[in-house]
């Protein structure tokens, strides 16, 4: 690691032998300050559930929703999916800046913003499933609440996955942490799509297309508009509970002074260093790819099944191995990756390319459950390592810089904007494609185009942009050994070395 303009070369520091460093005690690991407690780690976990039972739902569901039921044409899908997304990710640069120049309060200085967000999103994302009774601007009326609900839950987002930063000083009790958030997490997703999909299920029975030569749209189940405002109702009361229970079980910690020579900076002064910093900058185009494959083989799973294939009955039977197997395999991951490093756990998110394929060739029920098998292992690594690899690319980023308290945010922030900015761009191009392929909204059976793009979606885009993400991330300059600050003592020193080595600094 290079050391910081004008820094003079620690005299003291001699390569790290495996004895001394598995026996060098980290910052805060020793003391009871830094360390947090089962409860504390479990209450931070549950505070981002909600959001992923939400999303879960949204992922797997709201295309199938607003083609089927709503019944809008396919290219107003595609904006609405694209407009979501993009207001989510303008929300973020937003969010970082307000969040930067808020002042701490007695609750701290992230966790008002998501309390302050927690009924707004609610009430947003009810109104997201809500059927209006009108038909001619449906498109304006969905667009206008996935749009609003996700720059909300940005703003609830930004400061909650920074909020990691300011548990404890302990990096190893941070990567904890991190890991108890995203098992809480996955257990989210798991529930919102399983909860969802049970409700929700009547409204999508195939009595009415028992004619296989009905082609046209078909009247929607008349319990429709009422198992979707249920399914809503019980997703948004997650909201106010989970936060409640952050707000009861965790505190957040002080942010330590900066050093008397550094200067607090300005958000958009520190987002021009940040988006500089090379391991940040690697870490970041990497995952554009890879978080967009994600969100391509999660959107366009059920409707694969339900008109590519004749696995519309295992359709909330594959979403479930999905999710069951990523909450399963999440600890499974974080073990590996405190064993082998960071770098090496990516590889595990390109076991689901061939089987991905395999699915898209020969679409059958058992190659179904273990393509959903896999590929939930898969997608369990791929969110679990870009959150594990910040805090390091961030105090890698503080060794040389020395910048004052608040720079977590900005790398937070601008990381979420970017992935949901690929993430806008993979679904709107997507969808738009079943526009051109002749998608009918509401019709029992597509046409053969149509088949044939879903079977393109599922397999081929997200195979090139994983191993396109891959390439980035893993291909690159091997970590140097460098010369730290001589402010830095001996013992922290020697602690960020160790933790930005699992990194791509």
């Amino acid at each position: 690691m290079a050391a910081s303009p004008g820094g003079t070369p620690a005299p003291a520091v001699e390569p790290l032998s495996p004895q001394p460093a598995a026996h060098t005690p980290e910052p805060g690991s020793d003391s009871r300050a830094g360390r947090l407690s089962f409860c504390k780690k479990v209450c931070y976990g549950i505070g981002g559930v909600p959001n992923q039972v939400a999303s879960s739902a949204t992922a797997f569901y709201l295309q199938l929703f607003l083609l089927d039921v709503a019944q809008i044409p396919a290219a107003q899908v595609s904006l609405v999916l694209f407009g979501g997304k993009v207001s989510g990710a303008a929300a973020d640069p937003v969010a970082g800046f307000f969040i930067n120049r808020s002042r701490r309060t007695g609750s701290g200085r992230l966790m008002p913003w998501v309390l302050g967000c927690t009924p707004f999103i609610a009430l947003a994302y009810f109104f997201l499933w809500f059927l209006p009774p009108f038909t001619s601007l449906r498109g304006i009326w969905y667009m206008t609440f996935y749009c609003l609900f996700q720059a909300l839950a940005t703003f609830f987002q930004v400061p909650y996955t920074a909020l990691t930063m300011l548990l404890t000083p302990s990096p190893r009790e941070r990567d904890s942490a991190t890991a108890y958030r995203m098992t809480m997490e996955m257990a989210g997703t798991l529930m919102g799509a399983a909860v969802h999909g049970l409700v929700v299920s009547g409204a999508h029975a195939r009595n009415s297309c028992e004619d296989a030569a009905l082609l046209g749209p078909v009247a929607i189940s008349p319990d429709a508009t009422r198992l979707y405002s249920i399914a809503a109702a019980v997703v948004a009361v997650t909201y106010p509970v989970c936060s409640g229970v952050l707000h009861l079980g965790v505190k957040e910690q002080p942010e330590p002074s900066a050093p008397a020579s550094s200067q607090s900076l300005g958000f958009l002064a520190g987002l021009g260093l940040t988006v500089r910093h090379p391991p940040y900058l690697r870490l970041v185009i990497s995952f554009l790819f890879i978080s967009a494959a994600v969100q391509v083989e999660q959107s366009y799973l059920v409707l694969f099944c339900t008109h590519a294939s004749r696995l519309h009955d295992h359709v909330q039977s594959l979403v479930l191995t999905v999710l069951v197997s990523a909450v399963l395999s999440t600890p499974l991951w974080e073990w590996f990756l405190q064993r082998f490093g960071k770098r090496m756990s990516a590889v595990g998110i390109c076991v689901m390319v061939p089987f991905a394929i395999l699915l898209a060739a020969v679409p059958t029920a058992p190659v179904a459950y273990v393509v959903s098998f896999v590929s939930g292992v898969s997608i369990a690594v791929s969110l679990l390592l870009p959150w594990s690899m910040l805090p390091d690319v961030v105090d890698d980023f503080q060794l040389q810089h020395q910048h004052g308290p608040g720079l977590e945010t900005i790398f937070y922030s601008s990381y979420v904007f970017f992935t949901k900015l690929s993430g806008a761009s993979a679904l709107g191009i997507s969808t738009l494609s079943l526009g051109f392929a002749g998608y009918e909204a509401g019709a029992c059976k597509q046409a053969e185009q149509v088949v044939v793009t879903l079977k393109v979606l599922i397999s081929a885009v997200p195979t090139c942009m994983i191993l396109t993400g891959l390439c980035i991330l893993l291909i690159g300059p091997a970590p140097k050994p460098g010369h730290l600050p001589p402010s830095q003592d001996t013992s922290r020193r020697l602690s960020l070395r160790r933790r930005t080595s699992y990194s791509l600094a």
